[in-house]
């Protein structure tokens, strides 16, 4: 890599191909987080489970993404680099996942599927994240990031629009037999998603060069390999930046909130839009169709929104830009307890996109400039494990309370996932005024 303060300008369309594997990843994710809640109940899962069949999500992110930000940290090929080996690899894994998750007739087949899925996927994602920092200087990082964020929501729509485009084609919406419950448009979906992260990750890989590491650079990856991967994250956790510690409570709330939306949405639409609570009935079908409606609407306003979100934070600062956006987003869910309209039901989830497309770049944002640059790719991972482990909580004390606090209804889960976004927003409070990003990398 070059040093920090003299990485050149790269064009918008560098910066597009080198994110473009992101959109990819991001159509697993979408995939999953629409699917895999109907999946589950098709197999014969109960409401009050789903949450824990669930936790293959964020344990294998607390698992893989540090240690691949380390490890990838410490790696240079003269061929790929130091981040694309682990994109590519990962790329490899999730497009099998997701031609095997389809294909499951037993729902503790759809579950380990799910661990090889988001534990490969994850192997994908952390390095995209580190690649912004390596390739971009300071200027442009808000810029990097918010390109991704884009692609968070394109990759996100193209999932969630598929039962749409496949219906076009006259694909029906139909449960199969006892032995295949899962319907071909949830099947050809994921088909669809194997092939998209190959093919956008492959772009990725043959048209962004890495920097090349300086004397110096090679010197701390040399002495960098004579720790044990562990001993480094440990290291990294006793020195980390009080930004990242600040960021801690913003990031609990937010990623306990998230996971109920992936997890009873869809169910919620099926339930209160279309009066269907169980699977095998046309009801319930047409209610998870729009469920992917309503998910496709959330990613799309996060699309449009990651569009305003640098000339935002530009005005209001990255602590203001985020405490509102998540703000909308809850009131988005909140809303929700006050219709039955499957159409205001998929409107909302537009409220929703908004914070979606704020959290995937600010917090990111407001975060680089304070990690030293040679640790870029730890403290990168370790910053997931503040997502994943809000996620854990959240899947292991919901399902104790789904049937008495929330009445075993799932749009009290969306109610609750609302009242966390006003925290998230107003934890911002705690994160220090930005510092000039210059300022903070001059003295690392």
């Amino acid at each position: 890599m070059t040093p920090h303060d003299s990485k050149p300008r790269l064009s918008f369309w560098q910066i597009w191909s080198m994110s473009l594997g992101f959109l990819g990843v991001q159509y697993a994710f979408g995939l999953q987080q629409a699917n895999m809640s109907p999946i589950y109940r098709y197999l014969g899962a109960e409401e009050s489970e789903i949450p824990f069949l669930w936790l293959a999500g964020p344990i294998t992110g607390l698992l893989v993404q540090p240690f691949v930000g380390a490890l990838s940290d410490r790696t240079w090929s003269p061929m790929l680099g130091r981040r694309k080996p682990y994109i590519l690899f990962g790329a490899i894994a999730t497009s099998l996942a997701l031609i095997l998750m389809p294909n499951s007739v037993h729902l503790w087949q759809a579950a380990a599927l799910l661990w090889l899925l988001d534990g490969a996927a994850n192997v994908t994602m952390e390095p995209f994240r580190a690649l912004i920092t390596d390739k971009l200087n300071s200027k442009q990082r808000s810029l990097g990031f918010a390109v991704q964020s884009l692609f968070v929501g394109l990759g996100q729509i193209l999932a969630n629009l598929m039962p749409f485009i496949l219906g076009g084609l006259g694909l029906l919406y139909t449960v199969g037999d006892q032995v295949e419950r899962i319907p071909l448009f949830v099947k050809l979906s994921f088909y669809v998603g194997a092939a998209a992260i190959l093919i956008t990750v492959l772009i990725t890989v043959f048209t962004t060069k890495e920097y090349p590491p300086t004397e110096e650079q090679k010197e701390v990856i040399v002495e960098a390999k004579k720790k044990s991967t562990l001993s480094e994250i440990l290291e990294a956790f006793k020195e980390m930046p009080t930004t990242m510690k600040q960021l801690w409570w913003v990031k609990f709330f937010t990623w306990f909130s998230l996971p109920l939306m992936w997890q009873y949405y869809s169910l919620t639409v099926a339930r209160h839009g279309f009066n269907a609570p169980v699977p095998g009935i046309a009801a319930f079908e047409e209610g998870i169709k729009y469920g992917n409606l309503g998910f496709g609407v959330f990613s799309g306003a996060c699309l449009l929104f990651s569009l305003c979100i640098p000339l935002l934070s530009k005005y209001l600062g990255n602590r203001l830009t985020h405490a509102l956006c998540l703000s909308i987003g809850g009131i988005g869910f909140v809303l929700m307890q006050f219709t039955d309209s499957p159409y205001n039901l998929v409107g909302l989830m537009a409220l929703v996109g908004i914070a979606w497309a704020s959290i995937m770049a600010m917090p990111y944002v407001m975060l680089a400039g304070s990690v030293p640059v040679k640790r870029m790719g730890v403290y990168m991972g370790i910053f997931n494990m503040f997502i994943v482990v809000p996620q854990i909580i959240s899947m292991l004390t919901v399902p104790l309370i789904y049937k008495s606090a929330l009445g075993a209804d799932p749009r009290n889960a969306l109610l609750l996932a609302g009242i966390l976004l006003f925290f998230a927003a107003a934890s911002n409070k705690f994160v220090s005024k930005e510092v000039e990003v210059e300022e903070v990398q001059a003295s690392l």
